[in-house]
Parts: structure tokens; sequence; C-alpha cells
């Protein structure tokens, strides 16, 4: 049965309308808490606690306190961490005395957007068929019009000092000397990231860390690196790199102001661990798969999501994965994306081979690609759009073996997302819009922004 509230990163929507109203975050906790004590085994040293965690948008302290109360209802007790990152709460929820965990944030979402993600003990993103029989309960519940009672959260710092303490731990020479901007979205990273890369001997300069529950991504981060660009050049730093809003992802700007997304980040990690393939998503742009290909590298695509790069890394035993959007999976130290994770394990890689980013990733020469999103009003399935399917048709034939066309709806957002890449920029930007145009036309949406 396809899943309704959970989509590919949990549950996402408006906060204080369904899904996110105060009733079903409720419903959440209180599924999630049964669930949580019906999957313990008998004598099992898994405790019925769960640690909540949130990223600075305005509506988190609400939402995690109604998934608590239900939690609470349904038997669990819970730990809020605050403020924290995603990989954060999966690294407690994995590495301390928990069941499970929660993360209220829409990670690069704006600030009136907000989510629910659960993850496991074992540090995972829950399965699909784990979130279909939350959801059977969580509508039984809300047919039932659950009432709780509010409950008051009191943060516990020491479970952020344990995060940071385990990123520190995982780079023992530290960071001497290196000059470092950094974007943290005024969201989750905003007061643990210039700690950390401080702690290890960055010389940091810090933007965009004053969260005030409504400017979390509002031009900055991740999805918009010009302040970035402008702030390495201006500081002669070595390197800047920004976070989205709950720090699952990292993109980096190097020393030139170039960009460097995931893609770029996988290709030199793959090269200096030396791994024999690396798990990425259909949207890797083509040139990846054909630098990694020069060096022996298989690349392995998957759907869209990061816990879909995960499945597979984990079917297949490879140790690093990711997307291009910069979350980046480093298997050997987490189960899951992590900003700060990976912007350690590249300056770890700057500090070894002595080089900054234009020079790691000089090799790799990126297709032009274009990403549009067309706003709709209703979905259907593409094989029952044949106009839409001509367009596509179309610009494959005309691309060959030599440029890719992608068309899918995002998991988190009522959008249909056109990518087109190809070796000419002006004949990708063609295709592209006139597919956009025509599921424009067939599902209602709007004009397309861009990617």
């Amino acid at each position: 049965m396809p899943r309704v509230l959970f989509g590919t990163d949990g549950i996402r929507g408006v906060a204080g309308v369904a899904p996110l109203d105060h009733k079903t975050a409720q419903a959440v906790g209180a599924a999630l808490g049964h669930w949580v004590l019906e999957s313990k085994p008998a004598h099992a040293r898994v405790p019925s606690q769960v640690v909540i965690g949130m990223d600075t948008r305005e509506s988190g302290p609400w939402l995690a306190a109604d998934v608590a109360s239900g939690l609470f209802y349904g038997g669990a007790k819970v730990e809020f961490a605050g403020v924290t990152t995603t990989p954060g709460v999966v690294y407690l929820a994995k590495n301390g005395p928990f069941a499970a965990g929660v993360m209220i944030s829409a990670s690069h979402n704006p600030y009136q957007d907000n989510g629910i993600k659960l993850i496991g003990h074992a540090g995972y993103k829950l399965a699909d068929e784990q979130e279909e029989r939350l959801e059977k309960e969580i509508f039984a519940l809300l047919e039932a019009d659950l009432n709780l009672p509010p409950v008051e959260l009191r943060v516990n710092p020491g479970l952020d000092c344990i995060y940071i303490d385990h990123l520190a731990a995982t780079l023992p020479d530290g960071l001497d000397g290196l000059r470092l901007v950094v974007d943290c979205a005024n969201g989750s990273a905003s007061a643990l990231a210039a700690e950390l890369f401080e702690r290890l001997g960055a010389c940091v300069h810090a933007v965009h860390c004053a969260p005030d529950g409504r400017n979390i991504n509002l031009n900055c981060g991740s999805l918009h690196l010009e302040a970035l660009q402008a702030a390495v050049l201006e500081q002669n730093a070595d390197v800047g790199v920004a976070f989205d809003g709950d720090a699952d992802r990292a993109l980096f700007v190097a020393r030139s102001g170039k960009i460097i997304d995931g893609d770029a980040v996988l290709f030199l990690a793959a090269l200096h661990w030396k791994v024999p393939e690396v798990v990425a998503t259909v949207m890797s742009n083509l040139g990846l798969e054909r630098a990694l290909h020069a060096h022996g590298i298989g690349l392995i695509r998957t759907p869209v999501g990061d816990k879909y790069v995960l499945e597979e890394m984990l079917r297949r035993g490879a140790v690093l994965g990711g997307e291009q959007s910069g979350h980046i999976i480093f298997y050997r130290h987490a189960t899951g994306g992590d900003g700060m994770l990976t912007a350690l394990r590249v300056f770890e890689v700057m500090r070894a081979t002595g080089v900054g980013l234009d020079e790691l990733t000089a090799e790799l020469k990126v297709y032009p690609q274009r990403l549009v999103n067309v706003r709709v009003r209703n979905r259907k399935p593409l094989k029952e759009l044949p106009r839409v399917l001509a367009e596509i048709r179309a610009a494959e034939e005309s691309f060959g073996d030599a440029g890719r066309v992608l068309v899918r709806f995002s998991g988190t957002e009522p959008l249909a997302r056109v990518m087109v890449e190809g070796p000419e920029l002006d004949r990708v930007e063609h295709f592209a819009n006139r597919i956009a145009a025509r599921i424009r036309s067939e599902l209602g949406g709007v004009e397309p922004g861009p990617g």
C-alpha cells in the first residue's frame, strides 16, 4: 500500500496544517511509542526512550512538544536535545540509551514548512514497510480524536556535547592553520559548526549563524552560495562550507570561488580512499560517472533520496555514497548524510594532499545540466501522459548516450522535477523547457522555477 503521510524524508508540510498539525504530531508520537514498545524483544537492553531534536524554525518547539506528548501516551520516555542536527539525532539514537530518534525539521525548505523524521535504534531512517505500519495506527489514532495534555520539554545540553566529541575524534590530527568560512544557514549548525572547527585548530569566519525562527535557509546556506563565494574571496580563505537547515548536507566553495557540489565531493573522496565503487542517485552528473570510470571506479545509481543511497550501499557493502545536493554518506563513520562530518572528510583530504579543492576536482568535467521545477496541482503516472513522454523521447533521441533526461515528482513538495543534461547548454535548456512546458499544460502547474 503506498504511503500517504511519509515521503522520501519523513512527514513534511506547512507547520500548523495537516499533516503537520497538533493532532497528527501527537498521533505520530503515540504510534512511534507503541512501535518502540512492541518491537523491543523480551529482556532486551534497548530502552523505551526516544531522543528528540529540532532545527531553528519557530514551529519546532510546539511540534517537538506534541510528538513528546504522544510518545508519553504511547508508553515511551523522552530526552530533548533542543536545537541540533539531523545527523546528531541519528548518532544519539544509535549510540545513546535510546530506542529511536525524532528530528523536527524540513531540511532545506523555508521556515513555514516543517517535518518529522523518524530514526530507528540502528541509526537508519525507518524502512518503507515500517512507515506504512505506523501510518495505519496514526490514522486510527486520528479517528479516535486524541487530545493529549501538553508537555514541557527541557533541553539536555550534554547530548550535543556527545555528538561534537564524536565528530572531533574522527580527525585526531586537527585542522591547524586552515582558513575557513562557514555558512550555517541560520539553522541547526549555527551553534555547533564554528565550535567544532575552532576546537580542531581552524581559523573560522562564520556567517548566517543568527537564527530568529524565520530566517533559516533564507538567501543563505547550501541553496544560496553567493554570499559564501563572496566571503571566501574577501577573507582569502582556503575553503568555504555551507550547510542546509538541519546540517545533513554540505556544499563547498574552493579558494577560487568555484562551487564544489556533492558529485565533486564523491569524486575526490573516491580517489583519495581508493574505493571500488560509489553509490549515487539518478541526479548525479554524467561527468562524475565518466571521471570515476577513467579511474576504474564504478558508479551505481539509485532513486533520489539518501535513504535509497544507504539501502544500496548496505546491499553492496559500499562505504561511500551520496547525492549531488551534498548528502554524503561516509559509512565507516555514520549511517547517513552528515554535513559537518562531510566537511571534516573534505578538509582531511586537503590536508593529506596539500592542495585545495580547485586542484582536487580539476579532472571532473561537469556536463551542462538544467533542472526545472514545475509546481503541479495533481500528479499522474508518466505513462498516462503520452505528450510528456513524446517530449522526453525526443530529447533522449537527440542526445543518444551523450546525455540524460530524468523526470520525477518530488517526494517532499508538490513539484515535478525535470532534469536534462548533455554536451551543449543551449540544447539542454531547449529540451528542459519543452518538457517542463508540456507538464505544466498537462498537470495545471505554474511557471517553472530554477532547480
